[in-house]
């Protein structure tokens, strides 16, 4: 009888300290505002592709919507759409293009990259982002196989929301009567 008053006072006890423990947890949970951030970026490290394919990927997706990107990238792999190029490389049938390939590689690629992209984009409620930087650089190449050097290239692709007409006027107007400020 001793031992079952004992338990009873001993969860009574407890009984009365678990709201108070509960309201300390409670409190303690402070909800901080969330920062809205207005870019996505994509840093992608020593891919395995050609800079040379990549800087001319990068100029043929930058301003475009994601999805308008990853289409276009669709049809160089099934070489429908050729991705102007600069040099000495071969004209292509289209619309006044001068000359330019079907990075294949390079192409499936940089899909990866921008459905990432996209996702991110969604993640940090971006509405309709538009890829605003598209940067290929040179990426440390290892020795293969007889000492041949590999193909390395970092990838930086950064989308932001599309801005509306209205607000370049106003950014504009700003900068020509000599306010500057940051954009």
């Amino acid at each position: 009888m001793a031992e079952e008053k004992n338990k009873t006072k001993k969860e009574e006890k407890k009984a009365a300290e678990a709201p108070k423990i509960e309201e300390k947890k409670e409190e303690k949970k402070i909800e901080s505002p969330k920062l809205k951030r207005t870019e996505a970026v994509i840093n992608s490290h020593s891919l395995p592709i050609s800079t040379k394919k990549a800087i001319a990927v990068c100029r043929f997706i930058k301003n475009k919507k994601i999805n308008e990107a990853i289409n276009d990238l669709k049809q160089v792999i099934v070489q429908k759409k050729v991705v102007p190029m600069k040099g000495e490389i071969p004209h292509r049938k289209g619309k006044g293009i001068m000359s330019g390939r079907y990075p294949k590689k390079t192409a499936e690629n940089f899909i990866k990259l921008l459905n990432s992209l996209s996702a991110n984009a969604n993640a940090n409620e971006i509405e309709d982002p538009v890829i605003v930087e598209a940067v290929a650089n040179i990426a440390q190449r290892p020795f293969g196989k007889y000492g041949i050097r590999k193909k390395r290239t970092h990838v930086r692709l950064v989308a932001k929301n599309k801005e509306s007409p209205s607000n370049k006027k106003v950014k504009e107007d700003k900068i020509k009567h000599g306010r500057k400020e940051n954009y």
